[in-house]
């Protein structure tokens, strides 16, 4: 993306979704497209914006105020956004998300190694993201965010990282460069919601490494950047792989536009 008079130009990613069914049914799937052509959240939409900058793409899985519990999914192909189920049921949180939930595209916690800072191995899953713009987006959406810090939740023994970012556009982001930037309320909203939003469901708190401190922006870039590349030893097949499905456009072993189209339409149908 180039920068123009000081903001970031996404006009040329051009990214679009589509939905099969809808929120609330077991069917539901959100696919992501671009130009027209079937691409993989997971696999195909660039990490960094402006990596100079700290500003990364973030996947929108579940917006500000609400409660369905919806992520990209990694054992279908092209990796649509789905409801996730627990227990044969769709997941629905207790209480509203008090900010903008998603992930980063081409990252992923390997569940094989060991991260020394928590002596845990990873979710298996993308990089989750918290955007405090306080601006609701909507599932699907790619927006640039500066990113601000991060903390490591302990999650059924498993590192769970969650980074802490801010739209790009919002003008606090001018004002936002690290966690000590950041107000303490909001600070204490965001990670008071993570430690306890299991509770209402008769589970205990989150547990976090580091006494629940929000680690810095640096701590945040260096993360993001580990997890990345754990995310390349996957896309490239280095690495123990039993669910994700790698099915992309753009990268290693990819597929045709027309072969994407061909398994996502079925569908559709």
């Amino acid at each position: 993306q180039r920068r123009v008079r000081g903001h970031i130009d996404t006009k040329n990613m051009a990214f679009t979704i589509k939905e099969v069914s809808a929120l609330g049914k077991p069917e539901y799937r959100v696919f992501f497209f671009k130009d027209g052509s079937p691409i993989s959240p997971f696999h195909d939409i660039p990490l960094w914006v402006d990596k100079a900058q700290s500003i990364a793409n973030m996947v929108v899985e579940i917006p500000l105020g609400t409660r369905p519990k919806l992520e990209i999914s990694k054992d279908i192909a092209f990796n649509p956004i789905k409801q996730d189920v627990k227990k044969g049921n769709l997941r629905y949180v207790h209480d509203p998300y008090p900010f903008n939930y998603g992930a980063f595209p081409q990252t992923w916690e390997s569940p094989y190694i060991v991260d020394h800072r928590t002596n845990a191995k990873g979710d298996n899953d993308p990089l989750d993201v918290c955007e405090i713009s306080g601006i609701p987006r909507k599932t699907g959406e790619v927006i640039p965010v500066k990113i601000l810090g991060a903390w490591a939740m302990i999650d059924e023994g498993e590192t769970d990282w969650k980074i802490l970012a801010i739209d790009a556009s919002d003008p606090l982001a001018q004002k936002f460069n690290s966690a000590e930037d950041i107000p303490k309320a909001l600070v204490d909203q965001v990670f008071t919601f993570l430690r306890d939003y299991k509770i209402p469901d008769g589970n205990p708190p989150n547990q976090f490494a580091f006494n629940g401190e929000l680690k810095n922006r640096d701590f945040a870039l260096e993360i993001t950047n580990e997890i990345n590349q754990q995310w390349q030893q996957l896309i490239k097949g280095e690495t123990e792989n039993k669910i994700i499905s790698l099915a992309n456009v753009t990268g290693p072993n990819h597929v045709s536009p027309q072969e994407a189209e061909a398994t996502v339409c079925k569908f559709f149908q």
